[in-house]
């Protein structure tokens, strides 16, 4: 089958896109365990299937690179409404896209005709335990210190999710952790039964973070849009940052921009078209 694809990335979080108004995939999980092999396939993070909804301007499904399906991914639906802008699919300044979250509202921001950035209202961040999940008593874990089982460490964490599970750590420069011992023994703990993002995190200032992600299903990567909107939704809760306020997320590849209440959580940031491709898989693969 010859399957064509455009590469995409928001801040390095890099993702294959097919665009399925036009083709179908029938094996979207096989596809990215085989097409997410930096040596061996395209690249990237996972795959990303732009389809037809019957209830927003376009559906979002995202698959992870080991094949398992995500629910929400922030930089994916930057890129996913730049690809229904800059196509004429849904040529609109405030686009509505489906997601396995819910329906989520894009503003774009225009450059030469093109979505350079997309604003996405990414709507509430929810930390009541049993709708991350995490098993944990109260009604939230903000800044609490727990006992690691499979890291064997205590850590304070914040748990958030926006659509997604996440875990945050507030501490020292990011950069300076063992991401590949630490992320794996976060996102598999018996603590959260649907496994878990990791953000590990800095405060540089009142209005400036410093993070590094580990993303389930995928490892580390460049950047994480939700995972930012979870770093800011903690830092405010912990009374690190004002609610209310743009707070820059500085990731391995790029910046993103957040803004939250407890009502809502707006993240803008870039939207990247790399390139437009077309490959052969075998028919079992997609």
């Amino acid at each position: 089958m010859l399957l064509h694809f455009t590469k995409m990335h928001g801040c390095g979080n890099d993702y294959i896109y097919f665009n399925c108004f036009s083709q179908e995939i029938q094996n979207p999980e096989a596809l990215a365990i085989a097409l997410s092999e930096r040596h061996k396939g395209i690249g990237g993070d996972g795959i990303i299937l732009i389809c037809p909804s019957a209830i927003a301007d376009g559906r979002m499904r995202m698959f992870n690179a080991d094949g398992s399906e995500g629910a929400m991914c922030g930089n994916a639906i930057r890129c996913v409404a730049k690809y229904l802008y800059d196509e004429g699919i849904a040529r609109k300044p405030v686009l509505e896209i489906e997601t396995k979250s819910g329906v989520k509202t894009c503003t774009v921001i225009e450059e030469n005709g093109k979505a350079a950035a997309v604003s996405v209202d990414m709507g509430q961040a929810e930390f009541e335990p049993k709708r991350i999940p995490v098993n944990l008593p109260g009604e939230r874990v903000v800044g609490r210190k727990v006992e690691m089982a499979l890291a064997k460490e205590e850590f304070v964490i914040t748990c958030v999710s926006m659509g997604n599970p996440h875990c945050v750590v507030f501490g020292g420069d990011p950069m300076e952790i063992d991401l590949e011992r630490l992320g794996p023994k976060f996102e598999n703990d018996p603590l959260f039964p649907d496994r878990v993002n990791t953000e590990f995190v800095q405060v540089l200032d009142s209005h400036t973070l410093k993070m590094r992600v580990w993303e389930r299903g995928s490892g580390e990567t460049m950047a994480c849009g939700t995972g930012a909107c979870a770093c800011v939704a903690a830092a405010v809760e912990n009374g690190f940052c004002p609610a209310g306020e743009d707070v820059t997320v500085k990731l391995r590849g790029g910046d993103l921009v957040i803004n939250y209440t407890p009502q809502r959580v707006i993240m803008t940031g870039e939207a990247v078209r790399v390139f437009d491709g077309e490959i052969f898989v075998e028919e079992g693969e997609a």
